[in-house]
């Protein structure tokens, strides 16, 4: 018979071993712990041995879980500093005063969420008055990322710390009055306030990483010092859900970013339900970042479990708590002492000897109360822990009660996320626990009242102490009187006016060496910020990596394989460019905290991220969402642009709708332009907007969103005349007409159409003009159109101001006025993308797009099969001429059959 607990041959053998003998020891030792003592011991050995051989710096893998209690033993906690007891007072206060704003805000019916806040309450209340660095502390402050559905509790302490007054409660969720309250996070909304938007789930666990990794590149750069800098996410365990919360583990860990925690909120409830019903999520996220090599502190136990961890001399309450999934620990937060004895205790002969020992009462209080984050001094025992921890980042895994201290009604209950108010009696319960002076006369007409203890109470008096010795309030967003940038010399976009001759150009390249010219300046070039997800060979820009150098904290600690080439792969721990490998929510994540940094670190940088353009609007605009929302400024670019362009690549890689979405952020300003001196002329009111003198009326906390092309053409010259520039910002401009591109039409009263386009498309407009007028004498215009999404929202914003009695024509009006014939726009999107502006243009108006999805074959193939090619213009436009008149019906049949079409 086989010894079940015998040693059997393995990979293992094929290790070396210098002492066999030593070994087989080691081997029997363990197999007869295993026989005599049962294998739960010999599990126990061997983890302990592993934790011993961890921290004594033996290169062994680590344990992925550890048992389910807290990281560190209460005879180890800190005490922490400060009165407890005026802390509690605080919690308290801000416990109530967020749930009477949520019930009281219900008779609107605009929502609101009671239970995450009073979950994490201690969580953040202990920060607030031992960590959390503010503004006016060493290098910028910290960095707070607040879990979106606990702002109730944040605004309830900025009510208590006089930033906010009852009327602002009253109006949360209730903006459009001008004095109310954003329903969570929002930078835009409440600019003094919030720092971070967090509440579309997985973006601020992801931008917290980065965030703390560009925090390292300022330092690193020399730009700013901010290595005093530390940047708290607090998330919710169903949160982690999301594949953005966890995807940049690996790299907070492989930089070392030791500035940065996670606090993760473990009620063990989702929106609906258990987070992990059958299973445990702690365990599962503790193997998940310590797989990712990050430091975990578990916070799971408050000090009443202390008693029956002493009573556990066989290990069985540590192996039963390991066992029991989480909805069954939900379940026993709503059971009675009778229910837990049965059916915790009652599956261990050890456990149920325990349980006799354990009074109803003591039951009670550990099953239902006694939560690792719920206790001031376990979580100040996680954050000293968590700031002290050098080499790595670190997650604290503290678990509560989802809705804690709002009552049976509340507390562990599935729906207790969609529960908005609570009724007057609960409310008095509340407040018998929480130990507050309210009295019932203060319940006016059933309204339960907002509490403060007074300007110059001692709980107000503590708060604002602890805040001024931590740097100032907390959270809280600054907005910095930054001079102006000074603009770029004029040189670096003028040499784009002359155009390049024969030499063919995409205009990805035409932006990519304007790049080159901007980060030599002087003054301003060691503020831009190139980001790019491993793509920088695909757009040109691999000449810049010797001279910018590629971030790393590291360095370069190895001989790059090209070393011998001019362009060789430099790395540089000072390194300028973010080149973040195949990650494009990475990469987002890079751009909103460099867009943002004029404002957390008072230092403007400039990014630029250039992606090929299909994976850009299309993965990551909730990203861009998160970027306008945070008031981000800075140059997208999405390359490789349009729905034919990229040649061969196919219906995954063809961009045909970016510009669609990008119209729907009302902070992106949207441009295709066709031509390098649009670019560059883009690119120079960028910078004046955002970072320079912006005009009266215009918002600088906006970004620009650019597609350039990959398909070389010859650069033509800037055209000469006034409002050429203006138009190119505007949106639109007028190229040429036939008589200046020197066509001869041959009748002096000729038919004539305006041909729109943008990008690329207008090198098929400029062949078809030609067409037109050799073959079927019609005079055609070509427009430049670098913005339709420009031109929709001056247009709009005409249409406002006529309601408000103002007399405003829109600028595409202005400027198609006296334009003869009908109108055709092209591009090299969907045709929805130049329809914006058909509402506001006067002359007849029709319009051509790639439509549908993509395919793989050559430009010239995917035009025709979409119809938008230079012969598929001149049909177009000889069916409008048709309609109206003015050439012959048979003249589009005639065009059809002699193009093939």
């Amino acid at each position: 018979m086989t010894d079940p607990y015998a040693i059997q041959p393995s990979e293992l053998d094929q290790l070396p071993d210098r002492d066999p003998e030593e070994t087989a020891e080691w081997q029997a030792s363990l197999d007869a712990v295993a026989k005599a003592a049962g294998p739960h011991r010999a599990a126990y050995l061997m983890r302990r041995t592993l934790e011993r051989a961890e921290g004594n710096g033996v290169a062994l893998p680590k344990l992925l879980e550890t048992d389910y209690v807290n990281t560190i033993p209460t005879a180890t906690e800190p005490s922490a500093p400060g009165d407890e007891e005026l802390e509690r007072k605080i919690t308290a206060w801000n416990r109530w005063n967020a749930a009477a704003m949520v019930t009281r805000g219900s008779k609107y019916g605009v929502g609101g969420h009671i239970a995450t806040f009073a979950s994490a309450a201690w969580l953040y209340e202990t920060g607030f008055n031992h960590f959390f660095k503010g503004k006016e502390a060493d290098g910028s402050g910290d960095q707070l990322y607040i879990q979106g559905h606990a702002s109730p509790g944040i605004y309830a302490r900025a009510f208590l710390d006089g930033r906010l007054n009852e009327h602002q409660l009253d109006n949360f969720r209730r903006e459009s009055g001008g004095n109310g309250l954003p329903s969570y996070p929002h930078p835009r909304r409440l600019p003094w306030l919030w720092e971070f938007p967090t509440v579309s789930m997985g973006l601020g666990p992801l931008s917290a990483i980065y965030q703390a990794r560009f925090n390292r590149y300022l330092t690193n750069r020399g730009i700013k010092d901010v290595s005093a800098s530390h940047v708290w996410a607090f998330l919710g365990d169903g949160e982690m859900d999301e594949p953005e919360s966890t995807a940049a583990l690996a790299l907070a860990s492989r930089e070392g970013l030791d500035n940065l925690t996670f606090v993760i909120n473990c009620n063990l409830q989702r929106l609906d339900g258990p987070v992990r019903a059958n299973f445990k999520i702690v365990q599962e996220l503790e193997a998940q970042f310590r797989g990712a090599g990050w430091n975990v502190i578990k916070t799971l136990w408050g000090t009443a479990w202390d008693e029956l961890f002493q009573l556990d001399t066989t290990g069985a309450l540590v192996r039963r708590l390991r066992e029991v999934p989480d909805a069954q620990v939900q379940t026993y937060q709503t059971r009675d002492a009778a229910y837990i004895r049965q059916d915790f205790f009652g599956k261990d002969p050890a456990l149920v000897e325990m349980a006799k020992l354990l009074s109803d009462d003591k039951i009670i209080e550990c099953f239902h109360f006694s939560r690792g984050g719920h206790e001031a001094r376990k979580v100040y025992a996680a954050y000293k822990a968590a700031v002290e921890f050098k080499g790595a980042p670190t997650v604290i895994l503290a678990q509560t009660v989802k809705g804690n201290t709002l009552g049976e009604g509340f507390a562990s209950k599935n729906a207790n996320h969609q529960m908005k108010k609570l009724t007057v009696d609960e409310f008095k319960t509340m407040r018998d626990l929480l130990e507050l002076p309210i009295s019932d006369s203060e319940f006016v007409d059933g309204v339960v009242p907002y509490g403060h203890p007074g300007a110059d109470s001692p709980e107000v008096r503590y708060l604002q102490e602890r805040r001024a010795a931590l740097g100032g309030p907390a959270p809280a967003r600054r907005t910095h009187a930054l001079a102006p940038l000074p603009a770029p010399a004029e040189k670096a976009f003028a040499s784009f006016d002359k155009g390049s001759g024969t030499q063919n150009v995409a205009t990805t390249m035409a932006f990519v060496r304007l790049i080159k010219d901007l980060v030599r300046d002087k003054e301003t070039g060691k503020r831009w910020v190139p980001i790019v997800p491993d793509e920088a060979r695909t757009f040109g820009m691999e000449s810049l990596f010797p001279s910018l150098g590629i971030y790393s904290p590291k360095g370069q600690t190895y001989e790059p394989v090209d070393r011998d080439q001019l362009m060789y792969y430099k790395e540089a721990k000072n390194g300028q460019i973010l080149n973040e490998g195949i990650t494009e929510a990475g990469s987002m994540a890079d751009f909103i905290a460099a867009s943002t940094a004029y404002s957390t670190h008072g230092e403007a940088m400039i990014p630029f991220y250039i992606f090929y353009s299909m994976f850009g609007w299309q993965r990551t605009a909730d990203q861009m969402w998160q970027l306008g929302d945070q008031l981000g400024r800075g140059f997208l670019v999405g390359a490789t642009a349009g729905r034919t362009t990229l040649t061969g690549e196919g219906l995954q890689h063809a961009d045909g709708h970016s510009p669609v979405i990008a119209a729907t952020n009302p902070a992106s300003l949207t441009y295709d332009p066709a031509f390098a001196y649009e670019v560059a002329a883009i690119v120079r009111d960028g910078l004046r907007r955002m970072y320079g003198e912006a005009a009266p009326g215009e918002d600088p906390n906006v970004f620009y969103y650019l597609t350039v092309y990959n398909e070389p053409m010859p650069q033509p010259a800037k055209p000469s005349g006034l409002g050429i520039d203006e138009g190119i910002v505007k949106g639109l401009y007028r190229f040429n007409t036939a008589e200046s591109a020197g066509l001869n039409v041959a009748a002096a009263n000729a038919p004539r159409i305006q041909l729109l386009s943008s990008g690329t498309a207008i090198h098929w407009a400029l062949n078809a003009q030609k067409l037109l007028a050799e073959e079927w004498g019609v005079a055609a215009d070509v427009w430049s159109a670098t913005s339709w999404t420009e031109l929709r929202r001056d247009a709009l914003e005409a249409d406002a101001a006529l309601l408000r009695g103002e007399e405003r024509v829109p600028y595409v009006r202005q400027a198609l006025q006296g334009a003869e014939g009908p109108v055709l726009a092209v591009s090299d999107y969907m045709r929805q993308v130049p329809d914006q502006i058909a509402q506001w243009v006067e002359q007849d108006y029709s319009s051509l797009g790639a439509d549908g999805f993509g395919l793989s074959d050559t430009r010239e193939g995917a035009r025709r099969h979409f119809g938008v090619d230079a012969e598929s213009i001149v049909v177009a436009a000889l069916a409008q001429l048709a309609r109206r008149g003015e050439v012959k019906a048979t003249a589009v049949k005639e065009a059809r059959e002699k193009y093939g079409l």
